[in-house]
């Protein structure tokens, strides 16, 4: 019998809580939504009044994944759909946007990675965030990615605005920059400029092109994510890896010290910045949300 339960006046069906998911860890779906359940309040800060697209693992990360922008089949009615334009000509497609906890908790039960838009519903196309998705080629890892996040720090700075960081939950690192409302090709031509000039700075560990041969042992300063069309891996989304992981805010502080294990060798460097479901709510406990000024007007900056 597949569990009812009232969340919000909504009654949900939550199916499978027994199935492992990361065999990895011996991790249930049950476990999962209770980890959604959990950090519901700021992950629902980051996800409201954004168009959310879903990468479905629903037999874990070992089956088949699915990645979809539009509503899933069977999408209840009290789920709010925006009509997202996909081109010059005015078409539009429906995308869910996760605004409230009956529609995340539905929403985890498909076992889904939420993946966002860097501008809200309301205002398509207008950014209020710049990302910069730092992926390491082996054997560059981690390390080398607080390396050249620490560089864009400064440079985003020395530009007047605030960048706070994240792991992405599978390689690398996200940095993220709460902007003014920016048209996407904007922000997509400054984020391009600064991955171009972190290369330049910084040769022998960025590249800015995403040709692959390019790659091992440098990092992939990917700014294509900032195009319109695009999304990124939300924070403290669960990622579909062996392991429970999890698209964590880290401090700068933590982003330094994982620069200065750049020389490690080992398991502890292939641990450097690695989060679990179980270590989230800890952190939260201890730093409160380390991205809650992504979402405050004050702290938005204007591209030069």
């Amino acid at each position: 019998m597949t569990p009812i339960t009232e969340v919000d006046g909504r009654r949900l069906s939550l199916s499978n809580l027994e199935k492992v998911l990361y065999p990895a860890t011996g991790t249930t779906k049950g476990e999962l939504l209770h980890y959604y359940a959990n950090v519901a309040a700021p992950l629902l800060t980051h996800l409201a009044h954004r168009p959310v697209s879903f990468l479905r693992y629903p037999d874990g990360p070992d089956g088949q994944l699915f990645f979809t922008k539009n509503p899933p089949p069977g999408t209840p009615g009290w789920v709010r759909i925006s009509d997202v334009p996909r081109s010059e000509e005015g078409k539009t497609s429906p995308q869910v946007v996760v605004d409230d906890l009956a529609t995340l908790m539905w929403a985890a039960n498909l076992v889904v990675e939420f993946h966002t838009h860097q501008w809200p519903a309301e205002a398509p196309g207008q950014a209020d965030r710049l990302v910069f998705d730092l992926d390491p080629g082996a054997p560059a890892g981690v390390a080398e990615c607080c390396a050249v996040a620490l560089w864009l720090q400064e440079r985003l700075a020395a530009d007047g605005l605030d960048p706070y960081v994240k792991t992405s939950g599978s390689k690398g690192l996200h940095i993220l920059v709460p902007l003014e409302p920016t048209a996407s090709a904007t922000a997509s031509a400054y984020a391009k400029s600064l991955a171009v000039e972190a290369e330049a700075a910084l040769p022998a560990l960025v590249v800015h092109r995403m040709r692959r041969s390019l790659r091992p042992g440098k990092v992939f300063v990917d700014h294509s994510q900032n195009a319109a069309a695009k999304t990124t891996a939300a924070p403290y989304t669960a990622r579909a890896r062996p392991e429970p992981t999890v698209s964590t805010p880290v401090t700068w502080e933590e982003t330094e010290e994982g620069a200065r294990a750049g020389g490690a060798r080992g398991q502890d460097r292939g641990r450097l910045l690695v989060f679990l479901l179980g270590d989230i709510p800890v952190r939260l406990e201890r730093y409160g949300d380390l991205l809650a000024p992504l979402t405050d007007p004050e702290r938005a900056g204007r591209l030069p």
